[in-house]
């Protein structure tokens, strides 16, 4: 696991750029591209930028499926026995930028070393049947692993490479500390970019097993992403955040130089005002230099619970959580969502990670929740 962090991240010496992207050290990439340029560095041809040819590799010694685009890391499915849940990380801009917090498989100076558990791109929950999913990592001692759940990445279903798009398709398992399997997962990604924007689609099944399974409001989920410190809302003052089986953790105040993220909601919201709102969709907008990103979660309308609600935190943990209505609503609403033993429920979420030399305006992130929204 460590090589696979290592390799990465490499970086050239001239201005970051990437060098060889392949995970497996016996493997070297013919050729090494920066983001958006050819080889005398002129901007790509728009005929160029809209063939983006998207690859994606099994390398199982490495527990990890990388997804490339034309030879360029955007992001890797990794499986390793050590974060408690399969994840995405890191995950890159168009320019190559990582928007994915390093801590705490590989930590960078200048970040939070909060959570633990917040591992580049991931989905679970916070009780399910009474299990902690979402705060379970290598940092909970021993003796308290009984009330916490692991998800076990059990197999590559299927991968699939290609000019528009890129395919994985993978399973696992929900399994309580003695090992009984709550819910089986199929969960599928789609990979599509052009020349500013890399998308993500995750559509996920869960089957619950022979009993029935209940996923008890919460605020702790459900899909969601631990950003990179210039990602996060400025903060001027200390503060301290618990998590749901009651441990505080501590973040004080951070050198705010270059911090610069703020939240827009689909409903007009902004920064901090987002959390426990709902919306179809989430803009998480920064910049880090001259480059412009924005990272937008999009609900879908088949979703329980749409629109979702939106555990969405200034220090750069942004997620949606459909399935925690009495937290969010102050007791306003419930849900207590439910399985029946064999009874399947299918979520879909879209995450875009855009990268230009102008923000993202309202208008196209509408167009793309549009696109998202009509896709059954």
């Amino acid at each position: 696991m460590k090589n696979l962090i290592l390799i990465l991240n490499m970086k050239s010496a001239r201005k970051g750029r990437l060098v060889t992207l392949c995970l497996l050290p016996a493997i070297v990439l013919a050729s090494c591209q920066s983001s958006g340029q050819n080889q005398e560095g002129q901007a790509m041809t728009d005929a160029a930028a809209m063939k983006q040819n998207i690859e994606v590799v099994h390398h199982p010694e490495d527990s990890s499926v990388t997804v490339a685009v034309d030879g360029q890391l955007f992001t890797a499915y990794i499986y390793p026995n050590t974060i408690q849940k399969p994840v995405l990380y890191p995950v890159r801009t168009a320019q190559g930028t990582l928007i994915t917090r390093g801590f705490p498989l590989d930590p960078r100076g200048g970040e939070r070393v909060d959570h633990p558990h917040h591992v580049g791109v991931w989905f679970n929950y916070g009780n399910v049947n009474g299990l902690d999913f979402w705060n379970n990592s290598d940092a909970i001692p021993k003796e308290e692993k009984g009330g916490y759940g692991t998800i076990v990445h059990r197999q590559v279903l299927e991968t699939k490479s290609g000019e528009e798009q890129g395919m994985l398709k993978v399973a696992a398992d929900w399994l309580t500390p003695q090992g009984k399997k709550l819910l089986d997962e199929q969960t599928t990604f789609y990979f599509s970019a052009d020349s500013d924007a890399r998308i993500i689609d995750r559509v996920t099944t869960l089957t619950a097993q022979q009993e029935e399974v209940r996923f008890e409001d919460n605020k702790e989920g459900m899909f969601g992403i631990r950003l990179a410190r210039a990602l996060e809302l400025p903060s001027d003052k200390a503060e301290i955040f618990t998590d749901a089986s009651g441990k505080q953790t501590d973040v004080p105040t951070l050198n705010n130089e270059g911090v610069n993220g703020n939240y827009i909601s689909s409903e007009g919201l902004e920064g901090n005002d987002v959390w426990g709102t709902r919306a179809q969709w989430v803009n998480l907008a920064s910049h880090i230099g001259g480059e412009q990103i924005s990272v937008v979660i999009m609900d879908h309308p088949d979703n329980v619970g749409y629109p979702t609600y939106w555990h969405a935190r200034g220090y750069g943990l942004f997620a949606a959580n459909p399935l925690g209505q009495k937290v969010f609503s102050e007791g306003k609403e419930t849900l207590n969502f439910k399985l029946k033993p064999q009874e399947s429920v299918t979520f879909r979420y879209r995450m875009i990670i855009y990268s230009g030399d102008t923000p993202a305006s309202k208008a196209w992130i509408k167009r793309q929740y549009e696109a998202f929204a009509g896709q059954t």
